[in-house]
């Protein structure tokens, strides 16, 4: 399976790092599972989704190590994002990048490849 990705707060990022498990943002606890994207749905997330804030990180997630708990489902215009109904262990995550805000507030994501 590819990497996964995630948007977080560098604050949310800070306490998954000392927990090392990620029961989600409120909005994942809100709807009962962490939200990932995959590569090609990030931008849209991005902008969508955390336009106007800063100081926001994104993690790679290896998608493999998540088990039977993740599960790609329908959301925005009926595509298929991945939703994983369990927390998040730390040794999951592949790397963490920070993410840059340009001058109309939108995130802008650092480079990767998608994997």
């Amino acid at each position: 399976m590819a990497l996964l990705y995630k948007i977080l707060s560098r604050s949310e990022w800070e306490t998954f790092r000392r927990d090392r498990r990620f029961a989600g943002s409120a909005i994942d606890r809100q709807d009962g599972f962490i939200h990932f994207s995959h590569a090609h749905q990030l931008i849209e997330t991005a902008r969508k989704h955390f336009a106007g804030q800063s100081d926001l990180v994104l993690l790679a997630v290896e998608g493999a190590e998540l088990g039977d708990a993740l599960r790609d489902e329908p959301s925005r215009g009926g595509d298929l994002f991945p939703h994983l109904h369990a927390e998040l262990p730390l040794p999951a995550v592949r790397w963490m990048k920070p993410i840059g805000q340009d001058a109309e507030g939108f995130p802008v994501l650092p480079a990767f490849e998608e994997a």
